[in-house]
């Protein structure tokens, strides 16, 4: 859906006045987004709208007419989403990469009400998305985790036995299959926020919570 398809919007012009008061972190997996989203919600008083909070309750409020990859992945098995295919056809083909249900976000957002400000975050904000949704351009940034810091995040995080990928029959293989597509996905999010001019943070291992927590501030203006 592009600015002028949502329903509760009349035109473009009302569409970036009702969500001029959203702020937007966008970014590669594992790049301190949540942690960064509650850390800004908590300081200022916002509310916070987690994107991937909502995959589930978007993923049944679509068609697959709607959302034709989406509905191909939920009907895949655990091997066939992640053992089975390239990392370079699991970007091409990943549902949210592809904006599908975004346009759920914005309903989502519509229907809040315009105090306090609220702070969206998640992998599925896409640029090309956000950018004609942005009253002003210091509202949005993007965080862009270098393969360092992905490694550490992804380590920290990681529980032997615990999370989806242990439930194909590879885990190692289903792994870095994710590890490749995400890897491949933030360059492509590095490319995208380069060619609309809009605003990233390189998240490197030497930047703590606080420091990027103090750049996206920065960023936002605040």
């Amino acid at each position: 859906m592009q600015p002028g398809q949502y329903e509760e919007a009349a035109d473009t012009a009302e569409l970036l006045a009702r969500l001029r008061h959203v702020f937007w972190i966008g970014g590669g997996s594992g790049a301190g987004k949540s942690t960064t989203a509650r850390r800004l919600a908590d300081r200022y008083g916002w509310r916070l709208y987690a994107t991937d909070d909502v995959m589930r309750d978007h993923a049944g409020r679509t068609t697959p007419e709607e959302a034709p990859f989406l509905h191909k992945f939920i009907a895949m098995d655990m091997d066939e989403r992640w053992v089975n295919r390239s990392p370079e056809v699991m970007l091409e083909t990943f549902h949210w990469f592809r904006g599908e249900g975004f346009g759920l976000i914005v309903e989502d957002l519509l229907r809040l009400p315009p105090e306090p400000c609220v702070i969206v975050e998640g992998f599925r904000l896409l640029p090309h998305l956000v950018k004609p949704l942005l009253a002003a351009p210091e509202h949005a940034v993007w965080l862009l985790p270098t393969p360092d810091f992905r490694k550490a995040a992804i380590r920290s995080r990681s529980v032997p036995g615990e999370g989806f990928i242990w439930k194909t029959s590879d885990p190692s293989k289903a792994g870095r299959n994710i590890v490749e597509r995400d890897r491949m996905f933030t360059r492509r999010l590095e490319e995208e926020t380069e060619r609309l001019r809009l605003r990233t943070i390189q998240v490197d291992t030497m930047m703590t919570e606080d420091d990027l927590a103090e750049q996206v501030t920065t960023a936002f203006r605040l």
